[in-house]
């Protein structure tokens, strides 16, 4: 079943990410397709993503039957800061044109006309928000009025500057991604702010960052209880507490492994175990 923000647009219950794949992102991306992913998450930032062998993967399946229409595309802003010296824009430019070069750039690596969300990458401030990201956030909220993004989000934030985004924006964001540890509740402020608001909450690092959740012998007692694997049982956790999770998996065993999490339950017992296992 997708998800649905507070401005009705679906997003499939699953996202495979592209980040690190370098040379093997247009196979692998055709690869998740292929096992059934239909939400793809890349960005603008060649040090960790290559968003255009991602439309190269995009146009590779259209040639295959897959429309455009049956995809979810999300893609990122990242600030100079973040793009190690290789900024796909004019890293002097103000950052209103930063962002509609970044976009643009973005359009034409995926070769596509618009883009299903786009995200700004992270604030530019440690704390609270500043100028910079005020004048980002009203940039991509232009994108948005426009038309050529579906939704608006940003990523890795903080409760404080999420609750100072949806109190002050025009428009509030419709998704926030963030890096998901079971030491921080399952980022359990930041999804509870997301809950109230009707923003959709991505979870990434679900299984790098908990690697000792992954050999926690009680995860691994649900696990067989279910007949599923450890990592089924992370996804189907998030799942069931309202989450988004993403997948970077190269292994197709592994891509088809995570989607059949939808197909199980976890009882309520399992769900608060779960939740508190590592605070």
């Amino acid at each position: 079943m997708p998800l649905t923000a507070y401005n009705h647009v679906p997003i499939p219950y699953f996202m495979y990410g592209t980040a690190w794949k370098k040379e093997t992102t247009t196979r692998l991306v055709q690869l998740a397709v292929a096992s059934g992913f239909r939400a793809i998450d890349t960005a603008n930032q060649l040090i960790h993503y290559e968003e255009a062998l991602v439309g190269e993967a995009r146009q590779a399946l259209e040639k295959k039957g897959v429309k455009r229409d049956t995809l979810f595309l999300q893609t990122k802003f990242t600030p100079v800061g973040g793009q190690g010296g290789q900024a796909p824009y004019d890293a002097s430019a103000d950052l209103t044109t930063q962002v509609r070069q970044s976009f643009d750039s973005s359009l034409a690596h995926l070769r596509t006309e618009y883009v299903d969300s786009y995200v700004l990458h992270g604030p530019y401030s440690r704390r609270g928000l500043g100028e910079s990201d005020w004048e980002v956030w009203a940039a991509m909220e232009g994108l948005y009025q426009s038309g050529k993004t579906k939704m608006i989000g940003i990523s890795n934030v903080t409760a404080l500057q999420l609750i100072q985004l949806c109190e002050q924006a025009n428009v509030k964001p419709m998704v926030v991604q963030n890096r998901c540890y079971a030491a921080l509740g399952w980022d359990k402020e930041v999804r509870e702010i997301c809950q109230a608001h009707g923003i959709i909450y991505q979870g990434f690092s679900l299984l790098t960052a908990n690697a000792e959740i992954l050999a926690d012998p009680e995860i691994r007692t649900i696990a067989e209880r279910l007949g599923a694997t450890p990592a089924q049982v992370v996804f189907r956790f998030a799942m069931q507490i309202g989450m988004l999770p993403l997948t970077g998996t190269t292994s197709q065993q592994h891509m088809k492994e995570d989607l059949q999490a939808e197909q199980f339950a976890l009882c309520t017992e399992d769900i608060q175990r779960i939740e508190t296992i590592a605070l």
